[in-house]
C-alpha cells in the first residue's frame, strides 16, 4: 500500500489520508505502545508539538482507537484457544452480535461471508470453560442455528500491514 492510499478510520463513510509521517508514527506505536511522545517525535523526526497534534488527529479520526497491552494468553491463564464458526438465521445478526459482546472469554468476532456467518475467537482457561461458552452461551443465543469449533494448537502473529516508509 502506498502512502497515497486511504486507510479506513473506522467510521462508516469516512477514511483518513495518512502521509509518511502518520505511517511512521503508527509503525512506532505498533512496535512500542508505551513510547513517550518525546521519544516518538525523535524517532519520526518531528517536533513534540507536531507529534501531539498528529496523535490527537489520528485518534479523533478513529485511525488510532486505543492503546493496550499484549498478553501471552497461556501465561495469563487462558490455556485453551478456539475459533468457533456460527451460522445464524437471516436478519438476526444485530441481536446475535449484541449478545456475543457480553460473553466472557470471547476475544474477537467478525461477520464473514461464505459457509458461516460469524467467526468467533475464544480464549478460555480450559476445555470445560470453552465447552460452556460454546454449548451453553453461544448456542443459547436466539437466532443461532449452529456452531463448529476448531481448537488452536499453536499460533503466531503475522507481519500485518507495512506501516514503515519502505515496502519489502
Amino acid at each position: 500500500m502506498s502512502g497515497d492510499e486511504d486507510v479506513s478510520a473506522g467510521r462508516l463513510g469516512h477514511s483518513a489520508r495518512l502521509d509518511e509521517v502518520d505511517r511512521a508514527i503508527i509503525a512506532e506505536l505498533l512496535r512500542d505502545g508505551r513510547i513517550s511522545v518525546r521519544a516518538l517525535a525523535e524517532r519520526v523526526h518531528i517536533s513534540r508539538a507536531n507529534a501531539y497534534a498528529r496523535l490527537t488527529r489520528l485518534m479523533d479520526d478513529g485511525v488510532i482507537t486505543g492503546f493496550t497491552a499484549e498478553l501471552a494468553p497461556q501465561k495469563a491463564g487462558l490455556g485453551t484457544t478456539a475459533y468457533v464458526s456460527v451460522t445464524i438465521e437471516q436478519n438476526t445478526w444485530r441481536a446475535v452480535t449484541a449478545r456475543l459482546r457480553d460473553i466472557p472469554y470471547i476475544e474477537h468476532f467478525a461477520m464473514v461471508g461464505g459457509d458461516y456467518d460469524v467467526l468467533v475467537l475464544v480464549r478460555a482457561p480450559d476445555n470445560a470453560a470453552l465447552r460452556h461458552v460454546v454449548l451453553e452461551r453461544i448456542q443459547d443465543i436466539p437466532g443461532v442455528r449452529g456452531t463448529r469449533t476448531w481448537l488452536v494448537f499453536d499460533e503466531a502473529r503475522g507481519r500485518g500491514a507495512n506501516w514503515g516508509a519502505s515496502e519489502d
